[in-house]
């Protein structure tokens, strides 16, 4: 292990029952550090959720209908989830769950045109 530097961030480390939560596009992480800067303590309280619960169901996280509601990665197809880090607000957060880890598909500072 390389010795610390002063004023090195800490990492938080994960429960053994929580997610991991991965980049699926270079997009994906673009919008979320957008979104990090523009509405930071909802996007920690989403960090909390994907990390804990990101397979239920509530009034700012489901599954996306229709055509979006699948997504195909690495040759198998996985459900597609919307969280919204803010209940009136219009940044969506669009991911699927393999295994264990959440990955990060699209993170939209608006509210994407597909979903309108």
């Amino acid at each position: 292990m390389a010795a610390a530097k002063k004023g090195e961030l800490v990492p938080r480390p994960a429960r053994k029952a929580e997610y991991e939560i991965r980049f699926a596009t270079t997009d994906a992480k673009r919008g979320w550090r957008d979104l990090i800067a523009t509405i930071r303590n909802p996007m920690s309280e989403t960090w909390d959720f994907l990390t804990r619960t990101p397979l239920s169901t509530t009034p700012t996280n489901y599954r996306l209908k229709g055509d979006l509601g699948t997504i195909q990665r690495g040759g198998a197809n996985h459900e597609r989830w919307q969280h919204k880090p803010t209940a009136k607000g219009s940044a969506r957060v669009w991911y699927f769950v393999d295994g264990h880890t959440v990955y990060l598909e699209q993170v939209h500072t608006s509210h994407p045109n597909e979903t309108k």
